[in-house]
Order: structure tokens, then sequence, then C-alpha cells
């Protein structure tokens, strides 16, 4: 509407509160002054992306008060800081500051200090209520003596998420965080990365959870991933974890707020049962549980619900790596939490077509968001068939691309009327043709589909077929975005040994066909070559993506040579191209990369040139 009448033009810059900013640093005199009302404000996504946002001036701190000119009202800042300068002419313009998430996956500055980083922050936001470090790389060991060194921020902190998303980062160990949840007695939601390994020092025990939650008793979200959840590594089904469920039901206990509950311990915690039942009456106002590799969590042996079956409350379910959990198991969960809107479950092998088909037609009224993954009974085929009670309700889904047996199974005669979302994982090698086949071919709702595949290029002949199959996404005439995520293939980035296939062969496997598809947006995370730790793009993939005729936003999270980035100019239609290193280790200085920051300059020059024709 503010585009096409003056008034609302006006009304929506005058009142707007949240901005992203794009573009490239360079170009201050395109920043705009008009968004006085601005309270949330996302540095994060300059260009060049990682580069540090201020060096590219003489004096940087004018920069910043211009910043801060411009949008004087902010409280809330995403940054990405590549250096502790960034932090430290920024934080200090908006002392006002309550939510801070801070953004790098580059290497750490070998002689920084422990906690310089953060050093500035603190100083200067005085008023700092919520911290997110999730994407922030930097050590277990410089967030604790900085929550220490300054009291009166640590109390009235409520928000604090220092939950890793790289494996390479080792979790917090119990100590650590008992050192930061003592000095923050007031946190509601807390979200970390921990080590729940017994045979590593300062693993969470049964003494940590329960001083944790004596700690921090008004929690309402809380939140503890072992630090290999987040890696690719098959789950450890042997070994136990040092915590029992009496144990977990006196924490529960301690925690009459919980809305939200996450435990992803990644080792056996057994006979939870008794514990889960607890919740229904401890943490009566529960709607989120996710429970990894909790074994024992229902027993479904008689008429009365037992263990989590008794949450009544739960709006969102996630069960991973569940070895006991059979069907009668899940029947009498699908009886007792009569509210389940999200439903995960992962890993569990006992787990049939019957089962999931009960368990959905008993939620038909509810049941709009269903995640279906790594369990061994439950194919595509399986998978979509368990799913029919719900077929005309579900909005969001993800089922893993297992084709066995799909030749002769009945073909799909309904429609997915109301699916919106759709989430894929495919191992290698693998076609995505016989989606289509197996039952996914009417879609008319589809906006966006996630597609996730792994394996190992190196030991996989030369693929048999042309092509992966994105050309059999045509038949969803409303799909217009799209997340290709290829970073966990791994191959031969440069030249491959006799008889092998390098990832270039692989990546126009890969997109061969994308040129036919109506998407409008496209995040593509290239494959890799661990050896060398090389994301980069190749000249099949800058081809293809070059001939997609409705892309406007391309990301590619790699990096790329700038001859090849130049390619993409002759699709006439691409409006915001970024490359993104969002990875550990991004590449840390030109030596390493092949887009330089000069490079990623001159690109984005001719790709916002005036010369260039743009059909709107």
């Amino acid at each position: 509407m503010s585009l096409v009448c003056l008034k609302w033009l006006l009304l929506e810059r005058s009142t707007r509160k949240s901005l992203t900013l794009r573009g490239n640093i360079r170009n201050l005199f395109l920043l705009p002054t008009c968004f006085r009302a601005v309270t949330h404000l996302d540095l994060s996504f300059l260009s060049p992306w990682g580069y540090p946002l201020l060096d590219s001036f003489s004096n940087p701190l004018v920069l910043a008060q211009f910043l801060r000119h411009a949008f004087p009202s902010v409280v809330s800042l995403i940054v990405y800081v590549r250096n502790p300068l960034t932090l430290h002419l920024l934080a200090s313009q908006w002392p006002n500051l309550q939510h801070v998430k801070l953004v790098r996956w580059h290497q750490l500055w070998p002689a920084a200090p422990v906690g310089s980083d953060l050093v500035p922050l603190f100083d200067h936001c005085p008023m700092l209520s919520s911290l997110d470090v999730s994407h922030f790389y930097c050590w277990t060991e410089d967030l604790p003596p900085v929550i220490q060194a300054y009291p009166s921020i640590a109390t009235s902190l409520s928000h604090l998420n220092i939950l890793k998303h790289d494996s390479s980062t080792d979790g917090f160990k119990s100590h650590q965080l008992l050192s930061i949840t003592a000095c923050c007695p007031n946190l509601r939601k807390l979200l970390a990365t921990c080590i729940f390994n017994p045979r590593f020092i300062g693993f969470i025990s049964d003494q940590t959870l329960l001083t944790l939650a004596l700690n921090c008793p008004l929690l309402s979200l809380l939140h503890l991933a072992d630090s290999t959840s987040m890696s690719n590594v098959r789950p450890n089904l042997i070994e136990d974890a040092s915590i029992s469920f009496a144990t977990l039901g006196d924490v529960f206990s301690k925690l009459p707020l919980l809305e939200e509950l996450v435990l992803d311990v990644c080792h056996n915690v057994k006979h939870t049962w008794p514990a889960l039942e607890l919740l229904n009456t401890k943490c009566p106002m529960l709607k989120s549980l996710r429970l990894g590799q909790f074994q024992g969590i229902c027993r479904g042996i008689s008429s009365p619900p037992d263990g989590v079956a008794l949450c009544q409350g739960l709006e969102s379910l996630s069960i991973k790596n569940c070895t006991d959990l059979t069907d009668k198991a899940l029947i009498a969960i699908s009886h007792g939490c009569h509210r389940l809107s999200k439903f995960e479950v992962l890993g569990c092998n006992q787990l049939t077509r019957k089962g999931m088909w009960e368990f959905t037609h008993n939620l038909r009224k509810t049941l709009v968001d269903v995640k279906i993954s790594y369990c061994k009974n439950l194919n595509a085929v399986s998978s979509l068939q368990a799913l029919e009670p719900i077929r005309d309700r579900i909005v969001k889904l993800h089922i893993d691309c297992v084709w066995a047996s799909i030749i002769g199974e009945e073909k799909s005669l309904k429609n997915w009327s109301k699916l919106k979302y759709l989430s894929l994982w495919i191992a290698v090698g693998e076609l995505l043709n016989p989606l289509s086949l197996s039952g996914l071919n009417d879609c008319p709702s589809l906006e966006e589909i996630q597609i996730k595949i792994q394996g190992d290029c190196r030991d996989q002949p030369k693929p048999f077929m042309d092509a992966f199959g994105l050309s059999s996404l045509t038949c969803y005439p409303n799909l217009t975005r799209m997340i290709l995520d290829c970073s966990g293939v791994t191959g031969y980035a440069l030249t491959a040994p006799v008889g092998h296939t390098d990832l270039s062969l692989w990546e126009r496997f890969f997109l061969s066909g994308i040129q036919d598809s109506t998407l409008n947006e496209l995040n593509y995370w290239t494959a890799q070559d661990v050896d060398v730790n090389q994301r980069c793009l190749f000249l099949p993939a800058a081809g293809l993506l070059a001939q997609c005729g409705s892309l406007r936003k391309l990301f590619i999270h790699g990096t790329a040579n700038e001859h090849l980035m130049m390619f993409l100019l002759g699709n006439p239609t691409l409006r915001d191209v970024q490359l993104r290193e969002d990875y550990y280790p991004a590449p840390d200085n030109d030596t390493i990369t092949e887009m330089r920051v000069g490079s990623c300059c001159r690109f984005e020059d001719a790709l916002n040139s005036s010369s260039r024709h743009v059909p709107d």
C-alpha cells in the first residue's frame, strides 16, 4: 500500500518498529533517515557480509554516530562483530539497548583477552535484559567472568541464549553453567549447549540440574542440549547419562513457571515416565516439550495414561531417539495430549505406519505441523499414508525421502490443500523425482520448500541421471521460496582422483532443472571439501542460476570467484544477491577465500548499476 499511496508511505515510515539493513556500508548516502521510530535494528546482513562493519571509514566513530542519528530509538540490535572495536563504538551510541544478538562465524583473534568481545557491551548498556550469542563464535570461558564482573546487569538479565549452532564448539561445563545462573537469578529464558557425556570433565549431573533450578526458579523456557546434538554424528544408544528420573522430578518441582522445556541429552536417560508424570502437576503452564534420548517416556500398557501422556496441556511435542517408543505408547500419547498442534518424531525405530495413522487420526482436529525423520519403518510413502487423516489440515511437514517400495504403492487421489511448508531430507545420489509419485503431487498452497542433501560423494559413483529432479517441483504452482542445503555433502573441490567425480559435476546434478522453476527466493548452501575447508560455487551452478528467470533474491552460503558471480548478472530479474560465509571456520582473510572484499563490491556495483535493465 505504501508503494502507491503517499499517506500510507509517510505513515509506514513514521511507525515502523523493525528494520533489517541491506546494501553496502560504503554507500552511506543511501542510509535511510526516515525510520525514526525503529526499535529493532538488524545490521548483520550488510555487505560485504562478515567484513568489519566500521573498518571501511577512516573515522569509524562518525559512522557509528550517523547510525545513531538515523535510528535514535533502537533498543534491540543484531550486529556482526568481527572485532571488539565494532561493539565498542556501537554500544556507546545506544546506551538504552535491552536486547542484543551478536553474530560471528570467523575465528577469534589469537591475542584477544578472555571476554574482550563482551566487555564493551556490558560497559555501555546498563539496561541490557536479553543477550543472544547462539551464532557468535567465542570460547565458553569468555562469558562467565564477564557476567560475574557486572552483577547489576546479570541480575537484570531475563533472556540468555548461549546455545551454540556449530558443532566445533564445546558445550558449557557444569561449573561454568552454574556460575552463570548463580549471577542471573531472574532469568526467564535460558538456552545453553552443555556436556552430558559422563566421561568428560564438567559433565551435567543430577546435582547440576538441581542447583540450576534453585538458581533460576522463574524460568519459563529451559533448553539444554548436548554439544553433539548439533552435529550429524549418529546417536550413542549404549552409554547412559548421569541423570536419574528421581532427580528430574525434583527439578520439575522447582520450576513451576515452565512453559517450554528442551532436554536433548544424547545419552540414555532411562525409566523417565514417573518424572514426566510430574510435569502435569508441577509445571501446569507447560506447552512445549522436546526430549532427546529419554527412554520409557510412556509405557502405554494400561488404560489410564502414564508418563508424558499425562501432560494434557502440551501443544508441541518432540521425541528423539526413544528406542522403546511403541505404537501403543504413541496412541496413548494422542489420547492424553489432545491439544497437540505440532509433533516431531526422530530416530524411533519401533513406530510403524499403523501407529502413526492412529496417532494422527486421534489428533486430526488440532495437528498441523509434523516431522518424521530417521524412523526405520517410516519411509516417504508410509509416512504420507500415516498422515492421511490430517491431509486436508496439515500446514508444515518434514519427511525423509527414502523411496523403498515406492513402486506399486497407491497414488494419492486427494490434495494437500493447506500445506504451505515442506521440508525434505535426502541421501546423496538419490533422486527427487519420486516425490510426486509418493503422494505429494497436489499441493496447491505450497509456498516454501527446504531440501537437505547429505552424504559423502567421494564414495559415490558418477550420477547415473543427468539431474537430481528439481524440475519436478514445477507441479507446485505457488512455490516461490526454496532452501537447498548441500552443506552436508562432502567431496573433492579440487581435482578428484582417477575414477572419482569432483563437486562441480555433483553441483550440476543437484541444480539441473532449477531454470524451469518459478522461485523468487533461493538460499543455496554449497557442498564442501572438508580436507581443504572449501565451500564454493562452481561454474555449472553459476550458469544454471543465471538461467532461473523468476529469481529475485539469491543468498549463497559459501564463497565464489568473481568471474563466476558475474555470470549471475545475465539473469535480469535478480535484485538481491549476497555471499554469506555463515559456517565455522569462515574464511579469515583474502588468501583463503575466492571472493575478496573488492570483488564483492564490484559485483554489487554491477548488480545495482543503472545501466542494467530490470523488467519491473
